[in-house]
């Protein structure tokens, strides 16, 4: 039976007693931002961190002087992430909404970054979800998206049995207006992970970062 990844599947998951996530940003998170920082000179420091879970990114981008709107269907994860930002006194650069993507519009044109980090939804949903999100960018701003890739699961490596839930950086891509979006990054990057049983595998993860022009 697929599992259905609700409300009460994720406060479920992050309702023990030990963090679900490492704590650390995801690493194209920080590679990409790092990058836009560097050749950008008016970045739009304003972030909606789509999926932020316990807050480990939106609490590194309020760390870099962004303004953050952090995301989630759980509460559960949303008083994680509250907790772990008082305890960094960061709680004025950030704001914790519960939000089901399914039902959510977010304000269009609104937001320097858009990050999509590993959110997984079925391809019908996938595709109105993500059109919506893309257009709470603003004009200049950025959209990233990173998932797993399909063949992980053949590498190795503990994803969820069914392929619908994954998608290429080409089709993200692809799904974006061009007379309306620059895209500067898709490629699948490779890295080091531990699989099923225990040992190092490579698995892949599908990149995308595009730029809004209208």
């Amino acid at each position: 039976m697929t599992r259905t990844f609700d409300e009460q599947f994720w406060d479920e998951r992050y309702g023990g007693k030990s963090p679900v996530w490492s704590g650390k940003p995801n690493p194209h998170l920080v590679a990409e931002i790092a990058q836009l920082e560097t050749t950008s000179t008016t970045v739009l420091k304003t972030a909606l961190d789509v999926g932020c879970g316990e807050g480990a990114d939106s609490v590194w981008l309020a760390g870099r002087g962004w303004q953050v709107t952090g995301i989630d269907i759980s509460q559960v994860a949303l008083q994680r992430a509250q907790n772990h930002s008082a305890q960094l006194l960061l709680q004025g650069a950030i704001i914790w909404e519960q939000h089901d993507l399914l039902q959510w519009t977010p304000p269009t044109s609104f937001f320097g970054l858009v990050s999509i980090q590993f959110m997984h939804l079925p391809r019908t949903h996938r595709e109105r979800v993500y059109a919506r999100l893309a257009a709470a960018v603003a004009i200049g701003g950025t959209l990233l998206i990173v998932g797993h890739s399909v063949s992980d699961a053949l590498a190795g490596a503990r994803r969820p049995d069914n392929p619908e839930l994954f998608f290429t950086a080409n089709e993200s891509a692809a799904a974006l207006e061009p007379t309306r979006w620059r895209v500067e990054i898709a490629e699948s990057r490779p890295r080091l992970e531990k699989g099923y049983d225990g040992g190092t595998i490579t698995v892949h993860d599908e990149v995308m970062r595009a730029v809004r022009l209208a």
